[in-house]
């Protein structure tokens, strides 16, 4: 047995509570795809899922990570295998959740990252680059060498535009033209791969506001506010749920008007995510109408499951 399932979609959409029930079914444990729930001391802001809504489910590559400490796309795709090859090796299904895409095809398609190095003088000089002229400038910059990579990234995700640039600084090929050379290795995996749509746009953004008041009571404001005041961690300092609360910290903004751009920036989030899980044909989606909870949504995914494998889980 090797299938992995995988569960992706945008934020707030219900990938969490359905990958859970998924893992109850097939006996399962999850591993978390998310680039900002690696992390410590972000537990509100990552929208990391609580002891409570595991339900007793292990959950692997969740809170191991200091903000301040650096992790690439294939440090994940290292330790997904490693994870996985457990799982399986126990004679459990491995349920992969997330919305980080970069994460999740990146170890779908089994990419062998070639060891580039690093040039430290070249990344600094592209931070202050940012900081000076702002992260747009860098974008644009990598959309002039390698627009099939700057496609995918948002200005944001500042650490991965400049990794993209620093590869073709060092060995002179773009990351895209590296994905497509280290395609040529199958995965060992057999995935069944899914995603959470909405038919209603408005449900999606109705979840995504209802998420951010929770955070709220959970604790957000101050969390964002040990981010604000450790600006050693540029990596927990980007983070959406963090960085649109700085400006009521500096006293500019009311708190009202920053969570009202959060939840905006949050949905422009799922946009984007959206995007990206749409490309993939391998995905399967499971639309929700306006009526539709977490006991549709785990019908639609079981007979997806019972569909694409041939043999039972």
């Amino acid at each position: 047995m090797n299938k992995v399932i995988v569960v992706c979609g945008p934020t707030a959409s219900g990938k969490t509570a359905l990958s859970v029930e998924l893992a109850k079914l097939y006996n399962g444990e999850v591993i978390s795809a998310d680039s900002m729930q690696i992390y410590t001391d972000m537990d509100v802001a990552s929208a990391k899922a609580t002891p409570e809504e595991q339900q007793g489910i292990p959950h692997h590559l969740l809170g191991f990570l200091d903000p301040s400490e650096a992790f690439s796309v294939a440090d994940y795709v290292k330790l997904c295998d490693e994870k996985v090859r457990d799982i399986l090796s126990r004679g459990k299904t491995p349920v992969i959740c997330g919305g980080t895409g970069l994460y999740i095809s990146s170890f779908v398609d089994n990419l062998q990252f070639d060891d580039s190095g690093s040039d430290p003088a070249f990344r600094e000089e592209m931070r202050k680059l940012a900081e000076e002229q702002g992260a747009a400038v860098l974008l644009e910059r990598l959309r002039e060498i390698d627009p099939e990579t700057a496609e995918t990234l948002h200005e944001n995700n500042l650490g991965r535009v400049i990794r993209a640039l620093e590869v073709h600084h060092i060995t002179g090929h773009t990351i895209s033209e590296a994905k497509r050379m280290s395609r040529g290795v199958p995965s060992p995996y057999e995935f069944i791969m899914m995603s959470i749509e909405y038919e209603n746009r408005e449900k999606l953004h109705e979840r995504i506001n209802l998420r951010v008041d929770r955070m709220v009571e959970a604790g957000l404001v101050e969390e964002a506010r040990q981010c604000f005041e450790q600006s050693e961690r540029p990596t927990a300092a980007q983070a959406i749920g963090c960085k649109e609360l700085y400006p009521y910290f500096r006293g500019e903004k009311t708190l009202e008007e920053c969570l009202e751009e959060l939840k905006l920036r949050t949905r422009q989030y799922a946009k984007r995510q959206l995007t990206w899980f749409r490309r993939d044909p391998r995905i399967q989606k499971i639309v929700l109408s306006d009526t539709d909870g977490l006991t549709e949504a785990v019908e639609k995914a079981r007979r997806i499951v019972e569909n694409l494998s041939q043999n039972a889980l």
